[in-house]
């Protein structure tokens, strides 16, 4: 999966993930009202409604990106209706030939961190048969809990040709408090950097043509800690969000990517799908076009990131 995620980044000339993140307050009401006048205002309107902004979105941006990043806690709000709108998603941005990286972000240990790699990137058997349950392409995994927690998704990923991000360095603001921690044996490294060079290290028993199935997330919003995990992880797919809303700009990013222009995915989730609300766009783009809105804002990350990287 990793070969055919580099291929269709090179093939849109876009390294760029949207993230499929939806909230109520980002649906216009137009969507909604629709949704709640067949079933209400309840679960199963909420997630009728999700699932028809998606589908909107997706349906204007496909031609234009090669992934999109649901964020599953965004479904997982609204109960069962929820994550069946979150599988209805994923099944559909497959169908546009988007590659699907389920953002997740589980990390336990033994039988249970299996289950969540099965559950997500795997197949499971029920009596004779056998089901991908969500079927996502890509998983993000938090490594708190070490190899133990990191190797059934690796595992999985062997077995299915698919891949994972692990967390590395967020681009939250309080995440240094943890991150940025020196390590004493290990020459007063930040624990991001042994994190980074853990991944490296997983990766290397998991390669695709030029890049590891074992990815690394680290964020927009630290370019010089990106610098550095760059070049500790030379063969490793950063994926990157913080772009647009919490700051990140292509400029910034420029040492997140190889000297072959590839090695890094932007993400931009709020910036792309609530775009219409924007000052940048809203006087051009009314609730109802929303979806134009977004194809909007991700030509205009397209000629950001090209122009940082000299594509333009």
């Amino acid at each position: 999966m990793i070969n055919r995620l580099l291929k269709e980044i090179q093939k849109k000339n876009a390294p760029i993930v949207v993230g499929l993140d939806p909230t109520m307050r980002f649906i216009p009401e137009e969507v909604k009202q629709a949704a709640f006048s067949v079933y209400g205002e309840t679960l199963q309107g909420a997630g009728e409604a999700i699932w028809q902004f998606n589908k909107g979105i997706v349906d204007a941006v496909y031609d234009l990106v090669p992934a999109v990043k649901p964020q599953i806690a965004m479904y997982e709000q609204f109960g069962i209706e929820g994550l069946i709108a979150y599988k209805k998603t994923i099944d559909y941005c497959k169908s546009k030939g988007l590659v699907v990286i389920g953002d997740i972000k589980r990390g336990d240990i033994g039988s249970t961190s299996s289950a969540y790699a099965v559950g997500h990137l795997g197949k499971v058997m029920v009596g004779k048969e056998t089901y991908a349950p969500f079927d996502e392409d890509f998983a993000t995994v938090n490594p708190y809990l070490g190899t133990d927690g990191v190797k059934p998704f690796i595992d999985v990923c062997k077995e299915e040709k698919k891949g994972i991000f692990v967390l590395v360095k967020t681009s939250n603001p309080s995440s240094g408090e943890f991150q940025d921690r020196p390590i004493a044996d290990a020459d007063s490294r930040p624990l991001y950097e042994i994190v980074g060079k853990q991944v490296d290290e997983w990766g290397k028993d998991c390669m695709g043509e030029s890049y590891s199935y074992v990815g690394a997330v680290v964020g927009a919003t630290y370019p010089e800690m990106g610098r550095v995990l760059r070049q500790l992880m030379p063969k490793t797919m950063i994926l990157v969000p913080g772009y647009g809303a919490q700051g990140g700009k292509g400029a910034d990013l420029v040492h997140f990517f190889n000297e072959d222009g590839l090695g890094a995915i932007v993400n931009s989730s709020r910036g792309i799908i609530a775009a219409y609300q924007s000052d940048k766009y809203k006087e051009t783009y009314s609730p109802a076009n929303y979806a134009d809105a977004a194809r909007a804002a991700v030509i205009d990350m397209k000629e950001d990131l090209g122009a940082a990287l000299g594509n333009n």
